[in-house]
């Protein structure tokens, strides 16, 4: 499922600088898992969602699958795929582009997951499975807009989706199963309704909006919107170079990825945060460090840093539950009090000679300038 809209370019988004590196970070590293963007009305969240389409890299995948199987070795294939390969041994493999899939309010549970051709069945006896958006965004991002007016049983289906990565199509005796991996990302306007908790907490990031009130910051986006309603290619034309930089940054992102190196102590720091902010869980300790990692490879750097961990934190913390849904989720202030409580803690000589070690392996990797602004 491919769009061919003209989409407003990503380096041309004035602002929200939080929200750019939060989208980033997950399409440096996937497994991140999602974003949420809560804000009012006409903040860009839509558009800076599609924004992305001329940066989003490509990945092998396998030629003929309908369900975007990626053709890396060792990652899940649909039964399909599956059987190909135990037949012939190996399979055709191509290049595909990430895409942004986005799912309708009004969508029914088989489009959501598929179905089966049941006329085709009976007619022929051919079974022809036909994708759904699930299938549609393995390996992409899947975008749900106003994704706190979705009604339950599709979130249902897309909590089972989101936590095991699987899909399974099941119709008249007839089963086929695919991997559904994809950067969830939704949208959002509070004053609509709130998100049930257990969809909340499968967002692993959530950015919180707010109207810019800098006169010349307006005065810019006016004059971009304009421009792009207009002549949208003579806008895409004047950031086209920075695009193309930000798009080789992914992919060198990409690359160093596995050999940032962290300190133990950044462990016991995120730990001890968490704790002391009775964060519900300890799947949010595993995203701020994921989070951390790949912000420093953003940066062009082999180490995290503490203000990485900081940045991190605010935006996994911001939209977690605590203590058992009895606290509301902290504030930007508790969670930099507490991550700073956590850093002043550690007694200097934990602090040197420490180990370094990699969530993936070490590589040897160049340091170089920092290229995105960070946040105290």
């Amino acid at each position: 499922m491919k769009s061919f809209r003209k989409s407003f370019p990503f380096t041309a988004m004035v602002g929200q600088n939080e929200l750019k590196i939060a989208y980033l970070v997950n399409i440096v590293n996937p497994d991140i898992g999602g974003l949420l963007i809560s804000g009012p009305k006409g903040t860009g969240k839509s558009t800076i969602v599609y924004s992305v389409l001329e940066l989003l890299p490509d990945y092998e995948a396998v030629s003929d699958c309908i369900f975007n199987c990626s053709a890396r070795p060792g990652d899940p294939l649909c039964t399909s795929c599956s059987e190909k390969l135990a037949e012939n041994g190996k399979l055709q493999k191509t290049t595909k582009k990430m895409s942004v899939v986005p799912l309708p309010l009004s969508c029914t549970e088989d489009r959501l997951i598929g179905t089966i051709n049941v006329e085709k069945l009976l007619k022929t006896g051919e079974k022809i499975i036909q994708p759904g958006i699930l299938g549609d965004a393995n390996n992409n991002i899947l975008y749900i807009d106003e994704v706190n007016l979705l009604p339950d049983h599709i979130v249902d289906d897309i909590l089972d989706a989101a936590a095991s990565h699987w899909n399974a199509i099941e119709r008249e005796g007839i089963s086929c199963s695919h991997p559904s991996r994809f950067i969830l990302v939704g949208t959002m306007n509070p004053e609509e309704g709130e998100l049930r908790p257990q969809i909340l907490d499968r967002f692993p990031l959530c950015v919180k909006l707010k109207s810019i009130t800098d006169i010349d910051s307006r005065k810019e986006i006016i004059k971009r919107n304009i421009l792009f309603e207009n002549d949208p290619g003579n806008l895409i034309q004047q950031f086209q170079e920075e695009s193309a930089l930000y798009a080789q940054l992914i992919l060198d992102a990409r690359e160093l990825l596995q050999s940032v190196q962290f300190p133990d102590f950044f462990l016991t720091v995120i730990a001890g945060a968490c704790s002391h902010l009775k964060v519900d869980g300890q799947r949010p300790d595993i995203v701020i460090l994921k989070t951390a990692i790949a912000i420093a490879a953003l940066e062009k750097r082999s180490e995290t840093v503490a203000d990485d961990i900081f940045l991190a934190g605010e935006l996994t913390l911001c939209h977690r539950t605590r203590d058992g849904g009895l606290l509301p989720p902290a504030t930007s202030e508790e969670i930099k009090k507490a991550f700073a409580e956590m850093f002043d803690s550690i007694k200097p000589q934990e602090k040197v000679g420490l180990d370094k070690t990699t969530m993936y392996g070490i590589r040897a990797a160049k340091k170089e300038d920092s290229l995105t602004q960070k946040k105290n």
